[in-house]
């Protein structure tokens, strides 16, 4: 199985290698290009649209490696749909409701097939069932999701970085909970998503888009919701939840920071955690590796917690959520006067040296 597994990887990562400089031609031909601006970090004119190598090369090897009677109809009908969606906003700058529109058609394709957040577990051993609420609720996240892999996809290799990072973790979770079909599934993308890296990482050749953002969201969304947690015994849905933390914790932090300047929550910004690392005085590649680093302790952490007695995951989640609260004074995500924590540490300090 992992030699097949390995085969797999390796054919998606070739076939993006080939298809990215085609989609990098065929985005100069339709003028699908990112002009520089001041909320841009690029400063020369980049090509869109190439995540449409990671959608092709994904497609092949989907239909290539994985059985056809194993491959889920919703989420390609599902996937296909963000594409499309991705497609029209990089060529055509699309208004915000549109894209949300064809979020929401694919959120609502995915739940009609089935595929739902349907219960969630507590350490006690008890599960409650959300019965019709499951349909709004997996909505939702299949939406955050998308929305918070698109969000973070402002430093060159960083969406697709941090998505291979979360498709590694689901990947041997998938695999230690005997669900081989997610496996298979999270190999083809992550060889996609690796064959796009070597030309979107720092400095990057083009960018993916919002046609690769979207769909990285999508997928992973998704992906996490068949996969993971159904499978974990207690906080059931708190795995893919610490296996997504970054782009959660960045998205939730922007809407509660528009809101407190009373903003609405589409505004755009540059105080995303990217931004924040890079005016620490870090460069754009150190920060891009920062937030793989920080990507890939909250990866780990979401493994301890799946194998975990109750007593451990409460620890781990005691430890995520103090990370998660330095990280955002340390950053100044929501601002550089709110650090309460970090003070706190100072204040005690202080009184120690005193006495």
């Amino acid at each position: 199985m992992q030699t097949s597994m390995l085969l797999t990887l390796t054919i998606c990562f070739m076939m993006t290698l080939i298809f990215t400089p085609i989609s990098m031609k065929l985005a100069h031909k339709i003028g699908a290009v990112d002009q520089p601006n001041h909320r841009k970090m690029h400063d020369l004119q980049m090509t869109r649209l190439g995540g449409l190598a990671i959608v092709g090369s994904f497609f092949i090897g989907l239909f290539l490696f994985v059985p056809n009677n194993e491959i889920p109809i919703t989420l390609v009908a599902g996937a296909v749909m963000i594409m499309l969606t991705g497609m029209m906003d990089d060529c055509f700058q699309i208004a915000a409701k549109w894209k949300l529109l064809g979020q929401f058609l694919a959120a609502v394709i995915t739940v009609a097939g089935g595929i739902r957040i349907e219960f969630i577990t507590f350490p006690v051993g008890e599960k409650i069932e959300f019965g019709i609420w499951a349909i709004p609720i997996t909505i939702i996240w299949v939406i955050a999701i998308t929305n918070a892999i698109n969000l973070i996809d402002g430093l060159d290799g960083l969406s697709s970085g941090i998505t291979s990072i979360a498709l590694v973790t689901i990947i041997y979770l998938a695999t230690t909970m005997g669900d081989i079909t997610i496996a298979l599934i999270a190999t083809v993308l992550l060889g996609s998503t690796l064959g796009f890296l070597v030309f979107n990482f720092h400095p990057a050749k083009l960018f993916m888009g919002d046609t690769g953002s979207l769909f990285l969201g999508y997928m992973v969304s998704v992906l996490a919701v068949m996969g993971l947690y159904k499978n974990a015994t207690v906080f059931s849905l708190m795995v893919p939840i610490l296996i997504l933390m970054i782009p959660i914790l960045d998205t939730t932090i922007a809407i509660i920071r528009r809101i407190i300047h009373k903003q609405p929550i589409s505004a755009p910004d540059k105080f995303h955690m990217h931004h924040c690392i890079l005016r620490l005085g870090f460069t754009h590649r150190q920060a891009v590796l920062i937030l793989y680093l920080l990507s890939a302790l909250f990866s780990i952490a979401a493994i301890l917690f799946t194998k975990s007695t109750v007593w451990g995951a409460a620890i781990i989640l005691i430890a995520v959520l103090i990370l998660a609260e330095i990280l955002i004074e340390v950053t100044g995500l929501l601002g550089t006067r709110y650090r309460p924590v970090i003070q706190w540490f100072q204040t005690v300090k202080s009184k120690s040296k005193r006495s």
